[in-house]
């Protein structure tokens, strides 16, 4: 008995000094499918709240120059600054986007 335990013993610490390395694991077909209709919708909720984000931009923006022509050069700035940085964050969307599918 004390023989059979020993010898289980060495077979099966002989087993791992011969294990292969870990294999990088593959997408299935049906997996990059998934992945590819999670990317589109997230590029679509993306897109979809920065026009909205957009649009009240410049709307508020052209209502503000409406009650104050005057203030429309103090405006101008802030509002392009504003439509800038959340077309970025847009692009960054379809990138990471682009990246998972």
């Amino acid at each position: 008995m004390k023989k059979m335990i020993v010898a289980m013993v060495a077979l099966l610490a002989s087993t791992s000094a011969f294990a292969q390395e870990a294999a990088t694991p593959v997408v299935a077909n049906s997996d990059r499918g998934l992945v590819a209709i999670a990317a589109a919708i997230a590029i679509a909720l993306s897109v979809f709240g920065g026009a909205m984000a957009q649009g009240k931009t410049a709307a508020t923006a052209l209502e503000g120059i409406a009650r104050n022509p005057a203030a429309s050069g103090k405006l101008l700035i802030p509002m392009i600054l504003g439509l800038a940085l959340i077309e970025s964050l847009v692009i960054y969307a379809l990138i990471i986007a682009l990246r998972l599918a």
